[in-house]
C-alpha cells in the first residue's frame, strides 16, 4: 500500500529520535502499516536502525526479546532450543515466508490483535513488556495485561515498546498448544496454549486463550494441573467471548473447551 500522505521519512539512532511529531509514527517491520490506507499519518521513523540486538539471554535463563526482533528469528530460536511453543505461535499467524521475516515481536504485540501469534507466546510465558517512556524513564508490565482488547493497547502517547522478557522459569516449562480456524488458510478463529512449570520452579499450570477473546485470558494454578471440571467451570466463567466473520462468540467458547481440556490431559 503506498501511503500517499508520507511527506518524511527518519532512521531512529538514538533514544531521543524516538520523539515523534505531529502526525509521526514509528516504523518496524510494516507488514501492518502498509497493509491499508494511514490518512492521519505524515511521518515515519524507523525504530529498526537503533541497533537493539534481536535476542539476549537474561541472568535467570530467560530470554529477552527485541521489540524489532523478526518473528522467524523468534521461532527459529524455539527449533534450535527445543521449545515448540516459539514456532508454533508463529505459525499460528496468517502469514507469507516474506511476512514472517519481515514482520517484528514488538509490531504484533503493540498491534494487538486478538489473533496476534506473538501475544499469545507472551501470555503463556510471563511475557512482561519493557515500555520507554517519554521522559526517559521506563517501566515494564506483562504482555497479558499490556494488551486491553481487540486492537487496543495501554500503551500511552509517545511511548515505544523497548522489548518482551521472557523468564527462565517458564522457558524451563513444558508447554502444549492448540488451534483452530473456520478456513484451512484463514486466521484462527481460537488459539489454546498451557504450560505446567518444573517442580524446581514450582509446578504451577498456566493456561491461556487468546484469538477466541478479545484480551488475552490467563487461567493459572499454582497447585498445578487442575482437574476437568475446575477447569471447565473456569472457562465457562470468561468473559470476552466474541463474534466477528471468522466465528461467532458460543463457537469460540465450545472449541476453547474442548482444545483447552486436550491440553490439559497433554500436560497431566
Amino acid at each position: 500500500m503506498d501511503l500517499h500522505t508520507v511527506t518524511g521519512f527518519r532512521r531512529a539512532r538514538e533514544r531521543a529520535d524516538l520523539a515523534l511529531a505531529p502526525g509521526e509514527r514509528i516504523l518496524a517491520g510494516g507488514t501492518w502499516l502498509f497493509s491499508e490506507p494511514q490518512p492521519g499519518v505524515t511521518g515515519l521513523v524507523d525504530l529498526t536502525t537503533m541497533g537493539w540486538e534481536p535476542l539476549e539471554p537474561l541472568p535467570d535463563g530467560g530470554l529477552s526479546v527485541a521489540a524489532t526482533c523478526p518473528i522467524a528469528d523468534l521461532a527459529g530460536y524455539g527449533e534450535r532450543t527445543g521449545a515448540p511453543l516459539f514456532a508454533q505461535c508463529a505459525h499460528a499467524l496468517l502469514a507469507s515466508w516474506k511476512i514472517w521475516h519481515t514482520a517484528t515481536v514488538g509490531g504484533n504485540v503493540c498491534r494487538a490483535y486478538a489473533a496476534a501469534g506473538m501475544v499469545a507466546l507472551a501470555a503463556t510465558l510471563d511475557g512482561v513488556a519493557v515500555v520507554w517512556t517519554p521522559d526517559g524513564a521506563e517501566h515494564r508490565v506483562p504482555v497479558a495485561t499490556l494488551v486491553t482488547g481487540n486492537g487496543t493497547t495501554a500503551l500511552r502517547p509517545g511511548e515505544v515498546l523497548r522489548a518482551v522478557e521472557l523468564p527462565g522459569a517458564a522457558l524451563r516449562a513444558r508447554t502444549a498448544f492448540r488451534k483452530i480456524a473456520l478456513a484451512e488458510l484463514g486466521r484462527s478463529g481460537a488459539v489454546l496454549t498451557g504450560r505446567v512449570d518444573t517442580a524446581r520452579d514450582g509446578g504451577a499450570a498456566t493456561f491461556v486463550i487468546t484469538a477466541a477473546t478479545e484480551a488475552p485470558t490467563v487461567l493459572r494454578y499454582p497447585a498445578g494441573v487442575p482437574d476437568p471440571d475446575r477447569l471447565r467451570a473456569d472457562v465457562d466463567a470468561v468473559d470476552g467471548w466474541y463474534t466477528d466473520p471468522l466465528g461467532p462468540a458460543d463457537w469460540r467458547h465450545g472449541v476453547s473447551a474442548v482444545l483447552l481440556e486436550q491440553i490439559r490431559e497433554e500436560l497431566s
